[in-house]
């Protein structure tokens, strides 16, 4: 987290972020894969998701990693119960629809956070950009240029955590060069 608010801070914001993103991302497991594997019947992948929390900059807060079938609204409770007191500035969760429910009733009650479920209008197809949703698809983009999480290598979920954080700290240190 402390290469996270150097980021921050040499951005010319607060160490802690007062917005938040959180979203999913399914990818196929290898075939040796065994643990916390599903099958997502939304966007039939065979593997896990990714749960992430990106800031207004795209720099990862926190990742959770779960079967592909699980459900978003859980893991997204996950990561706000282990992070939601690093976040003392936190005002704003931003989420889509799959975060209804039980994370809403979370979030209201543990935090004085407004949740805020953004979707694409409906009569627009394909992809809408979103003010501030959209920082959190292009964090995933740039965890695509990783060839080692292009799909899900790692037997655990601590390494496949690890190994997007460790990408998250390549895009900070990359920015620094410049």
């Amino acid at each position: 987290m402390y290469l996270v608010e150097l980021e921050r801070q040499a951005w010319g914001k607060e160490a802690t972020p007062s917005i938040v993103c959180l979203d999913s991302q399914s990818v196929k497991s290898a075939p040796l894969v065994k643990e916390s594997r599903g099958l997502d019947p939304f966007k039939k992948v065979n593997g896990r998701k990714r749960h992430i929390a990106v800031d207004t900059l795209g720099l990862v807060l926190d990742v959770s990693i779960a079967a592909a079938n699980s459900a978003d609204a859980v893991e997204g409770c996950k990561i706000m119960k282990r992070s939601s007191d690093l976040w003392s500035r936190l005002l704003k969760v931003l989420v889509d629809g799959a975060y209804q429910g039980q994370f809403l009733h979370w979030v209201k009650e543990n935090t004085g956070a407004l949740v805020e479920i953004a979707s694409r209008p409906p009569t627009q197809q394909g992809f809408v950009p979103i003010k501030w949703r959209w920082v959190v698809e292009r964090t995933f983009a740039w965890l695509n240029f990783f060839r080692r999480l292009s799909k899900d290598y790692e037997k655990t979920i601590e390494s496949s955590k690890a190994w997007i954080l460790l990408a998250n700290c390549s895009v900070i240190v990359n920015r620094f060069e410049r």
